[in-house]
C-alpha cells in the first residue's frame, strides 16, 4: 500500500518513539564525537600554523615579519578556540548529564506561578521565562571568554578598538534586543505550532520567510544604528567609481554608506544588503583608510559579482529549503515521548524543550550541511573573483586581497581538511593562483619589473611590499 505525504512522517514518528531508547547517550555521544573530530582538525591546522615560510604564491607578496605575525595570531586564536570549545563542551556535558534542563524548567515554572497572573501561566509564558533565563545564564557563562577574546587576544595583535564601557554597553543592548525581539518571535513560534496542529511546519516555514524579509528592512534602519554609525559616502573618486560600477551592472543601488567599523576593530570589510529592487552598499572605514579607491571598487566588483551571478538568490533559496527541512523533521520529533523521557521530562513535553533536544539530535546532519555549504561557498567565491577579473579589476582585486590579508593578519595557509570543514572562503594563495596573479619580484639585476602595466624601479616595489 502506497503511503501518503501525511502518513510518512506519522509512521516515522512512531518508529522513532521507542520506550527506553537511549537518546541521552546518543546525543551525548554525538556532542563528544563532534568535539573530538573538530579538535583533530584544529591540531592539523595548528601544525600548519607552525610553518616558518609563507606559501610559494605569497613569498614575494608577504614580508617575513607579516607572515610571522599572521602565524602567531593564528596560533593564539587556535589555542583560544580549543580552550573555549573545551569549556563549552564541558558545560554541555554537565547540562545533559545532570538534567539541568528539567530542573531549570521546573524552577521557571515556580517563578511563573508566583509572579504572573493565572491567565498568563500557560506553556507560552512559561517557555518565554525559560528562554530568557536560559539565555541569561548562557551569556553570563560566556562573559570571561568574551572578555579575554576582546581585551587580551585581539588587543595583543592591535585589533581591538573597544573600551570596556562600549563592550558592556553592547552586551546590555544585545540583551535588550533579545527581550524585545525574542519574546514576541518565540511566542509566535509556539502559538503557530499550537494552533495549526500536525501541519505546523508549513505555516512555521512561511512565518520564517516573512521574518527574514522583514529583517532585511528593519535591521539596517532600527538595529544597526544601535551599534554602529552609517554615514553617506562623501563625493569623490571612490563614490564615482562605485556608482559607475553599479550602473554598468544595472545594480539597483539606492545608497552608499561608510560604517565606523574602527569603533570596535581594525578588521576591514564591505557588503551590501536590501530588497531585490533597492540595495545599499556598506564600506568599512578601515577598508577606505588602508586601500586605494580602485582597490575598494575591485572588492565591490567581487561583491556585486555575487549578486550578478545570482549567488545571493541561490543561497537564499537553499536557506529556505533547509529551514523547511528542519521544521518538517521537527514535526516527527515534537511528540517523541522517549526523547523527552531520556532527558527527565516524563510528564510534560514542552515544545521549546522538544526543539532544543531535536536540534542536539540533528547536530551530525548539520555538520554535513555545513561542509557542503562551505564547498558551495568557496565555489561562489572563485566565480565572484573571476567576475571581477572580467570587469578589468584583476590587479586591483589581487592587491586588495593581499592588503586585506595583511591588515587582518588572516591565515596564509591551511590544512585541507580543516579548510574544507571550517572555511567558507578560499585561502589567499588559492585565490591569487586562480586570478593568475604574477609575482612582483624584481629580476636578477634588481632593476626593473612590471607592475600595473608600468616599468618601475625595484627599490620602489620593495618599499611597496613592506607597506603591504
Amino acid at each position: 500500500m502506497k503511503l501518503t505525504k501525511t502518513q510518512i512522517p506519522q509512521r516515522l514518528a512512531v518508529f522513532l518513539d521507542r520506550p527506553g531508547f537511549p537518546w541521552k547517550k546518543l546525543i551525548l555521544g554525538f556532542s563528544i564525537g563532534q568535539f573530538v573530530f573538530e579538535s583533530f582538525l584544529s591540531l592539523r591546522q595548528y601544525q600548519v600554523l607552525q610553518k616558518t615560510k609563507p606559501p610559494k604564491t605569497l613569498e614575494d607578496e608577504i614580508s617575513q615579519d607579516v607572515f610571522d605575525k599572521s602565524q602567531a595570531y593564528g596560533r593564539e586564536k587556535a589555542k583560544f578556540g580549543f580552550v573555549s570549545g573545551l569549556i563549552s563542551q564541558i558545560q554541555n556535558v554537565l547540562f545533559i548529564q545532570y538534567d539541568i534542563l528539567p530542573k531549570l524548567w521546573a524552577l521557571t515554572g515556580v517563578l511563573v506561578a508566583r509572579f504572573l497572573p493565572a491567565r498568563f501561566s500557560g506553556e507560552i509564558s512559561h517557555s518565554v521565562v525559560f528562554f530568557l533565563t536560559f539565555t541569561t545564564i548562557s551569556q553570563i557563562l560566556s562573559l570571561p571568554l568574551s572578555y579575554y577574546g576582546t581585551f587580551v587576544l585581539e588587543e595583543k595583535f592591535g585589533f581591538n578598538k573597544q573600551t570596556l564601557k562600549l563592550w558592556v554597553t553592547d552586551l546590555l543592548k544585545s540583551e535588550a534586543l533579545t527581550f524585545v525581539l525574542g519574546v514576541p518571535l518565540l511566542s509566535a513560534f509556539l502559538k503557530i505550532i499550537q494552533v495549526t496542529g500536525t501541519q505546523f511546519f508549513y505555516y512555521l516555514w512561511l512565518f520564517g520567510i516573512g521574518i527574514q524579509m522583514l529583517a532585511i528592512t528593519v535591521y539596517p534602519v532600527f538595529i544597526l544604528p544601535l551599534f554602529n554609525k552609517l554615514s553617506p559616502l562623501e563625493p569623490g573618486e571612490l563614490k564615482s567609481g562605485v556608482e559607475s560600477l553599479a550602473s554598468r551592472l544595472n545594480f539597483p543601488l539606492k545608497s552608499l554608506y561608510v560604517i565606523d567599523g574602527s569603533k570596535r576593530s581594525a578588521h576591514s570589510n564591505a557588503y551590501f544588503f536590501g530588497l531585490p529592487w533597492k540595495k545599499h552598499i556598506v564600506i568599512y572605514d578601515t577598508l577606505i583608510e588602508k586601500s586605494e579607491p580602485q582597490e575598494v571598487v575591485a572588492v565591490l566588483g567581487h561583491e556585486l559579482g555575487h549578486w550578478s551571478l545570482s549567488h545571493t538568490t541561490k543561497l537564499f533559496a537553499i536557506a529556505q529549503f533547509h529551514m523547511f527541512y528542519i521544521f518538517s523533521l521537527f514535526s516527527v520529533f515534537i511528540n517523541n515521548r522517549s526523547l523527552y523521557s531520556s532527558f527527565g521530562f516524563h510528564k510534560t513535553h514542552p515544545i521549546i524543550i522538544g526543539f532544543i533536544l531535536f536540534s542536539d539530535a540533528l547536530a551530525p546532519a548539520d555538520a554535513v550541511v555545513k561542509l557542503l555549504m562551505n564547498i558551495l561557498s568557496r565555489k561562489f567565491e572563485f566565480e565572484a573573483d573571476a567576475f571581477a577579473t572580467n570587469l578589468g579589476f584583476q590587479k586591483e582585486l589581487a592587491r586588495s586581497l593581499i592588503k586585506l590579508q595583511v591588515q587582518n593578519l588572516s591565515t596564509m595557509d591551511a590544512d585541507w581538511m580543516y579548510a574544507s570543514y571550517h572555511y567558507s572562503h578560499p585561502i589567499l594563495a588559492e585565490r591569487l593562483a586562480a586570478l593568475g596573479w604574477k609575482s612582483s619580484k624584481p629580476d636578477s639585476n634588481g632593476k626593473v619589473i612590471e607592475l600595473d602595466d608600468k616599468v618601475v624601479d625595484a627599490e620602489v616595489v620593495t618599499a611597496t611590499q613592506r607597506e603591504l
